[in-house]
């Protein structure tokens, strides 16, 4: 079986035993650019989990992901791996609904609503009416049918999956799916991966959304139970 699991910095292990988001922060992992540090996702959810199903692990998250990355990175995996769709779980933490991605020239920036994005000098202006003119109802509105949608793509294709909110949910979406197993809590703001860590560890720091080791393992043991309560692996 092979454990596929991508999102953002909760799924990249950010911080979690040393300062850095990405591999580049390190100099000596500087050729492995956004890639999650190698240090840190040893000790991350998805790794542990895999060692508790005694499977392969692959993991394509990466910190300050936008969905629209994590859809796209996510589809390529599968383009390049349909004949392991079979012995495949895939397991998909979201992002916050307001980020983006955008392709300018060859390269992909992810963009959130901080302000404080690097872009061109070329996109810069564009980047200033996106952060003011961000619609929160709409955004969540908008993520929550692609993920539906994104959703039916996976069952058509009879890849299990399993996805789960990372600091954002849809408890205001009154047009609400039947997601059967495949979405722990999407309407619970109870439900995501830092309310259910939060109330048992404390982040690597007060200005930090990130959590260190314990908070990983409680996660890696919530995901063991939902898998097997749900019969999800064999």
């Amino acid at each position: 079986m092979i454990l596929y699991v991508n999102g953002d910095s909760h799924t990249a292990a950010a911080e979690c035993v040393n300062a850095h988001a990405f591999a580049c922060d390190d100099s000596q992992y500087w050729m492995m650019q956004r890639l999650p540090h190698p240090d840190n996702l040893v000790h991350s959810w998805g790794k542990l989990l895999s060692q508790r199903l005694s499977c392969g692990f692959k993991c394509d998250a990466e910190s300050a992901s936008s969905n629209d990355r994590i859809i796209r990175t996510t589809r390529k995996w599968m383009s390049e791996n349909a004949h392991n769709f079979y012995k495949t779980i895939m397991i998909i933490q979201w992002s916050t609904w307001e980020r983006q991605e955008w392709l300018i020239g060859d390269e992909y920036y992810q963009l959130n609503a901080s302000g404080i994005d690097d872009v061109p000098e070329s996109h810069q202006q564009q980047y200033k009416e996106f952060v003011a003119n961000i619609d929160w109802d709409a955004v969540t509105k908008d993520w929550h049918e692609k993920i539906w949608q994104f959703h039916l793509e996976l069952d058509e294709l009879g890849i299990k999956h399993i996805f789960f909110n990372g600091n954002n949910d849809f408890a205001k979406i009154t047009d609400q799916k039947d997601w059967g197993s495949s979405y722990i809590g999407p309407y619970d703001s109870e439900a995501t991966f830092n309310s259910v860590i939060s109330k048992k560890c404390d982040t690597v720091s007060p200005t930090s959304w990130h959590y260190g080791p314990d908070g990983h393992r409680v996660w890696a043991q919530y995901m063991t139970k939902y898998i097997v309560t749900n019969k999800l692996v064999s």
